[in-house]
């Protein structure tokens, strides 16, 4: 009886064991997990869509993006990683002047669930000095690499005056090579958040964190028809204006 029970209780604190852990997996990496703190995600506005792009900027296809991006009219908001951005200065200023708004993703893109404090502060303040010494202007929105952080990443964010952004669609536009899939994906996530009531925070890539020039064609072809079909029935916004 007793090696029943002392099983038993093994078994449920095993149990409890892998929930917690379980839990702490979905709190540092769903992007709609508040558990570990309160992140931008997106309001109650079913109209409206933000294109957000990550681990720019790229040489090759980012300039490309923003003439896709001019021809419709198109604000997008861009989270850069720093030591890309200290390379190509002027693409930067260029995409704040075409009125996009840029945003810190760290220097070197690791996974803040798992970095120490100084770690994360050193990268998220150093991104922040290279881009605003490069702009001349304050940068004041982040989004973690991976959607990966812990209570901690959020806190020294906010020490930083920086505002954590998360998403509630994503195309998975870095596994294709098809414009029309990923647009095809990301119009049933506008389609779904506008259901709901909510506007949709769409996570694209102009970059990739592995390399300087990530071939992104069709990320760049998919930016133009998403805004091509959805420039007349819905808003496209930066998510400063949330």
């Amino acid at each position: 009886m007793g090696l029943e029970v002392g099983l038993g209780l093994g078994a449920l604190a095993a149990a409890g064991l892998g929930l917690a852990v379980g839990a702490g997996a979905y709190s540092a990496r769903w992007p709609a997990s508040q558990i570990y703190g309160r992140t931008l995600i997106a309001p109650r506005r079913p109209e409206e869509i933000a294109l957000t792009f990550d681990d720019g900027p790229n040489p090759r296809w980012t300039p490309l993006l923003l003439d896709t991006l001019a021809e419709h009219g198109v604000k997008a908001t861009f989270f850069l990683i720093g030591q890309y951005a200290t390379r190509q200065p002027e693409l930067v200023r260029r995409m704040y002047a075409a009125g996009h708004l840029i945003a810190n993703h760290t220097w070197s893109h690791p996974d803040l669930a798992i970095t120490g404090e100084r770690q994360t502060r050193e990268e998220l303040a150093r991104t922040n000095g290279e881009l605003e010494r490069i702009l001349g202007a304050p940068v004041r929105f982040f989004r973690p690499p991976f959607g990966s952080r812990r209570p901690a990443t959020l806190r020294i964010a906010r020490e930083l005056g920086l505002t954590p952004v998360m998403w509630n669609a994503m195309a998975y536009d870095w596994n294709t090579d098809s414009a029309e899939l990923i647009e095809s994906r990301s119009e049933k996530l506008i389609v779904r958040n506008s259901k709901r009531g909510k506007a949709t925070n769409l996570l694209l890539h102009d970059g990739g964190h592995l390399t300087l020039e990530a071939n992104r064609a069709a990320t760049v072809a998919a930016a133009g028809l998403l805004a091509g079909r959805f420039g007349a029935s819905r808003r496209f916004v930066t998510v400063d204006a949330w």
